[in-house]
């Protein structure tokens, strides 16, 4: 029997695709949304069954803050994070605000399937493997742990991280030419850096390894802080010195 279901992430493309992959497996997706700043909100107006909830950034303080709101309106909607491999910090996190199972978003369609079904069930659903890769962190923390979304972000422009970010909105390249004020085929020759860059065949691998390793985040939390400090502030440390005058 299908589940009744709301698949929420900020990224729509991404929400989009896990909703028609799990429609075609016979369950009712009553919505695929984006941003997941406003999920809580939605799912309480919905009801569905399960709520699969994306999260860039498990350890950020208030991520699982939806999670919270809908356990507390509407306690029977099983929620279950999709988030990239969790810190034990992030899994306690989820559990502690409601969350009914943790699935790692470059998990197979039928891992997410498990997770749905057992959490609909009343039963956790978090794979053994997770729960044991958290454990290790734990006891064996890296010295210095790899920030893959950071090396990622040193490789591209920020031109290339606007057309990334397009790209997991769902914008095709006529959108992200209009959006950008560039010709089309110069959307494209972005896109295709990107894809390069990233080591991926498609836009949509390019996104889930965006959403997977938090490169969008901190891109988006460079251009807000960019926003902030006017447009005359330099873009990083390596921004030029103005000459004196």
């Amino acid at each position: 029997m299908g589940v009744r279901l709301m698949v929420v992430d900020d990224h729509r493309l991404l929400a989009e695709a896990l909703a028609s992959a799990l429609k075609l497996r016979g369950h009712r997706v009553l919505a695929a949304a984006a941003p997941s700043a406003g999920a809580a909100e939605l799912v309480v107006s919905r009801a569905p069954e399960v709520c699969l909830l994306g999260t860039a950034a498990p350890a950020r303080p208030g991520a699982f803050d939806p999670v919270v709101r809908i356990k507390k309106e509407r306690p029977q909607v099983a929620v279950v994070v999709l988030g990239p491999v969790p810190s034990p910090r992030g899994i306690a996190a989820a559990f502690a605000a409601g969350a009914s199972g943790y699935v790692r978003n470059d998990e197979r369609i039928e891992g997410v399937e498990r997770a749905m079904m057992k959490a609909r069930a009343g039963e956790s659903a978090v794979s053994p493997q997770l729960l044991q890769q958290a454990f290790e962190e734990l006891l064996h923390p890296a010295a210095q742990p790899d920030d893959e979304g950071a090396r990622l972000l040193e490789l591209l422009t920020p031109r290339e991280v606007e057309v990334l970010m397009r790209v997991a909105d769902g914008e095709d390249t006529r959108l992200i030419a209009a959006g950008m004020d560039i010709a089309p085929s110069t959307a494209r020759t972005h896109v295709q850096r990107v894809l390069m860059k990233l080591e991926v065949g498609s836009r949509l691998e390019a996104a889930a390894l965006a959403a997977r390793t938090g490169l969008l985040d901190r891109a988006g939390g460079q251009a807000e802080r960019a926003t902030a400090a006017g447009p005359d502030a330099p873009a990083g440390p390596d921004a030029p010195v103005p000459p004196p005058r």
